[in-house]
């Protein structure tokens, strides 16, 4: 038993006068707790509609996804979302964006508040603890936006894309600093992203997605020791096996 189980989830998108769209069809997977795991595919192969689902943002039409065992249905705070989007409250500075979502589970503001310290300085951002979103650079609203997360204090993280807006430079900045925060938190994260790079450079297992219908393709395991080296020839190699699979969907869907 794994710390996730997707059972057979499959999805089905329904729109009034349009053809239905199945997005997802008979995806299983376990993840393991503690793991690392990016998922990779085609655009539209349903890796953002897989992660709302194991949020409890949106509802499988068939399956089911457990986490320990109990079958998820609705979000909670056991599992934290970071989407591409930064998503924060534009009238609330960094500490009240970050101590919204201890607030709303009853803490004490200022023990919310005192923690809140803590999730400023694992991200790096305790001098701007009193800036508003729009005076901070897109690297740190998404660091913002990770410390939100964090400060529920959930067993599993969901990225849906987090670094894709951000220049080079800051994405693998931030790489450095979540494989950092994962570190010290100990917490599983499945993690969408359209960079295989990323991907090989972050996670222990990396799952291929097929064209949509959304399947697994594959599921390879990285198996390459931390700190990572962008540019080692085994890195290149995963690098190369990844874009040839993925390639392969591509050419299939033109087909």
């Amino acid at each position: 038993m794994g710390k996730v189980e997707i059972n057979n989830i499959t999805r089905v998108f329904r729109k009034e006068g349009a053809p239905e769209t199945l997005a997802l069809d008979n995806v299983s997977l376990n993840i393991n707790d503690k793991e690392f795991v990016c998922f990779v595919g085609p655009s539209g192969c349903g890796k953002t509609t897989l992660l709302r689902i194991i949020a409890g943002l949106d509802t499988p039409d068939s399956g089911e996804i457990l986490l320990d065992g109990a079958k998820i249905s609705i979000p909670d705070s056991k599992r934290g979302m970071v989407f591409q989007e930064y998503s924060l409250f534009p009238w609330r500075n960094v500490t009240e964006n970050i101590i919204f979502g201890p607030e709303m589970k009853g803490i004490p503001r200022k023990k919310a508040k005192e923690d809140t310290e803590k999730y400023l300085e694992l991200v790096g951002l305790t001098q701007f603890r009193n800036s508003f979103p729009h005076e901070l650079s897109g690297g740190m609203r998404q660091r913002v936006a990770i410390a939100r997360a964090l400060a529920n204090e959930p067993e599993v993280l969901l990225m849906d894309e987090p670094f894709g807006a951000l220049d080079a430079q800051t994405r693998n900045a931030l790489q450095y600093q979540l494989l950092d925060i994962w570190d010290k938190k100990h917490i599983t994260i499945l993690f969408v992203t359209h960079s295989v790079d990323e991907a090989v450079f972050l996670a222990d297992r990396i799952v291929i997605m097929t064209a949509r219908p959304g399947k697994i393709k594959e599921v390879i395991n990285v198996g390459l020791p931390r700190p990572r080296i962008r540019t080692s020839p085994e890195a290149n190699q995963l690098r190369t096996t990844v874009l040839k699979l993925l390639s392969e969907e591509r050419k299939e869907r033109i087909d």
